[in-house]
This record gives C-alpha cells, sequence and structure tokens, in this order.
C-alpha cells in the first residue's frame, strides 16, 4: 500500500479527518446557534470560550469549552481506539489542535487552542489531564491571571507526563514530544498575553474593564 512519511493512506486520512475535527469552532457555532455577535467581531477577537463570555451568555460560552475540549479528546480516543500506533496518535493529537489554531473552514485564523490541548491530555492519560487542570486552577487563584494559569499547566504537562512515568502512568516517547509542540504552540499563540503580563497591563480574573 502506497505510503507517505511512513503512514499508510489510511493513517493519512485519519489524521486530515483530525484536523477537520479541530478546524470547527464551536465558538462560531455556538454563537450562531444562541443568535450572539460572531466571536471574532469583539473583544479579543479570539474565537473561543473567555471570547463568548463577553457576551454575557454563560452557557455559550460553556459550551464552547465543552466542544473545544471535546474534539481534542475525540480524536486522540479514536486513533487509540482504532488501535493504531502511538506514532500516529501523537501526529492526530497534533492534527486536532493544530485544526483549531488554523481551521480551515476559518481561513486559518482560530483560537489560542487551551480548551483543544486539554482534550488532548484527556485522551492521553486522564490523570495528566487533572493535574494539568488543577495546576491552572492554583496558579489562577493565587495570581489572578487566567493567562498566566494556562501558560503554567501548559509548559508542566509535558513535565508532568514525563516525570509520571512509570510509576503513575506508562509514557510514550512519541506522545511526550506531540504535548511538548502544543506547549510551544500554546506559549506562541500567548505571546500578547505575556507581553501584557511583563508590562503590568494583562486583566485579572474577575476583574471588570
Amino acid at each position: 500500500m502506497m505510503s507517505v512519511f511512513g503512514f499508510d493512506l489510511e493513517s493519512l486520512g485519519l489524521i486530515g479527518l483530525a484536523y477537520l475535527l479541530g478546524s470547527i469552532s464551536f465558538a462560531v457555532v455556538t454563537s450562531r446557534a444562541f443568535g450572539l455577535q460572531d466571536p471574532r467581531t469583539y473583544g479579543s477577537g479570539n474565537p473561543g470560550a473567555t471570547n463568548v463570555l463577553r457576551s454575557g451568555n454563560k452557557w455559550a460560552a460553556g459550551l464552547t469549552l465543552l466542544g473545544d475540549a471535546a474534539k481534542g479528546w475525540l480524536a486522540v480516543w479514536l486513533a487509540a481506539h482504532l488501535n493504531t500506533s502511538f506514532a500516529l496518535q501523537a501526529c492526530v493529537a497534533l492534527a486536532v489542535f493544530l485544526g483549531h489554531l488554523y481551521p480551515i473552514f476559518l481561513r486559518f485564523k482560530g483560537g489560542k487552542g487551551v480548551a483543544t490541548a486539554f482534550g488532548v491530555m484527556l485522551a492521553i492519560q486522564p490523570w495528566l489531564a487533572l493535574i494539568a487542570a488543577l495546576t491552572w486552577l492554583l496558579v489562577a487563584k493565587l495570581f489572578k491571571y487566567s493567562s498566566l494559569a494556562a501558560l503554567v499547566s501548559a509548559v508542566a504537562a509535558p513535565l508532568f507526563y514525563v516525570l509520571g512515568g512509570p510509576r503513575l502512568w506508562s509514557t510514550q516517547t512519541s506522545l511526550a514530544w506531540a504535548l511538548a509542540i502544543i506547549a510551544l504552540f500554546l506559549l506562541y499563540r500567548h505571546r500578547a498575553n505575556i507581553e501584557r503580563l511583563l508590562n503590568g497591563t494583562e486583566p485579572r480574573v474577575g476583574k471588570k474593564k
């Protein structure tokens, strides 16, 4: 069977489907379903749950968060359920994540990827996702910065994954690399937040403008 980069056509098709799944913007979908303004036209312009929350509709924001996380989980879970190689699962994880960041349906202008990254972690190792979520909550509670919490948990996730094995869970090199690459993209997508954090102009959690 024909192969590209060591993957057969079926594997490449799975990667492609993961990217298309990631390209579905639940921020846009839920906003339309609730009759809200397109999230790309107000606030930060980011099609994500945090910006949808600025519309004042908590249900829409919650469904956006759930949908973006679910698509990350579903893609990786499906690849694992089909008994594919860990290398393919890592590629699927990256594909669904990059689909959210650079969605073909939105002219490659997507969200920052925090919820989708969490969904990917949940599929790779549920305990890892729990630790990352607790890290987010701890940092957000202590420093009152949602973006800082996301950045710390993103950078810590691949470290937690590697350090957790083999006592807490089995680790795979390809999945560890996927988590590390996802962390780098999260840092890149939050570069504006990082600049505001350094300048002291980043809004705190619960602070009204």
